[in-house]
């Protein structure tokens, strides 16, 4: 009994890291190279839309006589067949890319988010009604979609377009929110929340919420990249307004006066260009966040704070006789169960006489 009772003493020790921890560890992935290259990139187009109209203040949509001329001192990234330079139509389209990305991609969030999470967290009824709308918009093909709603709008600004992505890109959202909804409201703290009394919007907003803000924030940068990729798509096909420019308008204007054939490459490669390494910088970050959540992916231990890769502390080794199992390199846990010595033990009754 005194071997047992030592044993589950030793099992029921807490594991704690030496540094940090909690539900907000996973800003620890903020120190990847990844997410540093990321956010660098997309720093740089930030700013060159904040700032780049303010600095460089031609009129993208005058006129000249410098037809299609290409890169220049006068024109760095040279001029349109109507003779409109390309770096102010750049410099200024960044503007509404980004801004009808990020803020589509927001509104898009926030909608998966209450219905992945209230659905998961309630069930029953409501989750089955939830899942039903969210089923609808997952079974229909994004991309025509926006197009059949966005030939019936009164409008084809940037409002509009960003209204319409944002209704018709929250579903695959929603749907991994309940997912993790239904795994975390199983746990043992989420029990006790309820044990106490506290209500349906603090459980969601203190207990659920903060564990599930990786993989929010991961869902947000995968929908600003679909969100730019679906207003350049909508402008390429002339279903936005084409007198405002954007990333996507430039290249509905390099089309239509057929850039490619008369090789002006410089009207077409730098908005097509811009796409890309958005995206690219996006994803870098959603990588970075996704290897420190997800350990499997990890290239590496994480560093903490002091320089020193962060390792946690084992439980001490359990008294001879007892098996340790352990589940996870980071996250062991020490099983008590028979071992050698406890199964070589026998209980049968032999008699003196009995033994050679």
């Amino acid at each position: 009994m005194t071997i047992v009772a030592d044993a589950v003493e030793i099992a029921s020790l807490p594991i704690e890291p030496q540094e940090g921890g909690g539900r907000w560890a996973w800003l620890a992935s903020l120190r990847s190279p990844k997410i540093i290259v990321g956010f660098v990139i997309i720093a740089i187009f930030v700013l060159a839309a904040i700032f780049g109209p303010m600095i460089d203040t031609t009129n993208p949509s005058a006129l000249s006589n410098a037809s299609l001329q290409g890169p220049s001192a006068a024109h760095l990234l040279g001029t349109t067949q109507t003779g409109q330079d390309v770096l102010a139509q750049l410099l200024v389209g960044s503007r509404v890319s980004l801004v009808v990305g990020f803020a589509s991609a927001a509104i898009a969030t926030v909608i998966g988010m209450i219905v992945g999470i209230v659905g998961g967290y309630l069930m029953g009824m409501a989750d089955e009604i939830l899942s039903v709308i969210s089923n609808i918009f997952l079974v229909i093909p994004t991309l025509p979609l926006v197009i059949v709603i966005s030939g019936y709008l009164p409008s084809k600004g940037s409002f509009s377009v960003t209204v319409v992505i944002a209704l018709t890109g929250w579903a695959w959202g929603a749907r991994v929110q309940r997912a993790q909804t239904l795994s975390i409201r199983r746990r043992d703290y989420i029990s006790a929340a309820r044990a106490t009394g506290e209500g349906l919007w603090r459980i969601v907003m203190y207990e659920i919420l903060p564990n599930e803000m990786a993989i929010v924030v991961s869902g947000f940068l995968f929908t600003v990249i679909f969100a730019i990729l679906t207003q350049a798509g909508l402008a390429f096909l002339g279903l936005s307004s084409v007198s405002q420019w954007s990333w996507g308008t430039m290249l509905y204007w390099a089309q239509n006066n057929e850039a490619l054939q008369v090789g002006a490459w410089w009207w077409f490669v730098p908005p097509g260009l811009c796409i890309a390494l958005v995206g690219t910088g996006l994803a870098l970050i959603n990588f970075g966040i996704d290897e420190f959540v997800n350990p499997r992916l990890r290239a590496g231990a994480v560093e903490a704070p002091g320089g020193k890769p962060r390792r946690w502390r084992r439980r001490p080794a359990p008294v001879t006789g007892m098996t340790p199992v352990v589940a996870d390199d980071e996250f062991p846990e020490v099983a008590v169960g028979p071992g050698p010595s406890a199964a070589a033990v026998s209980l049968a009754h032999e008699h003196p006489e009995e033994r050679p």
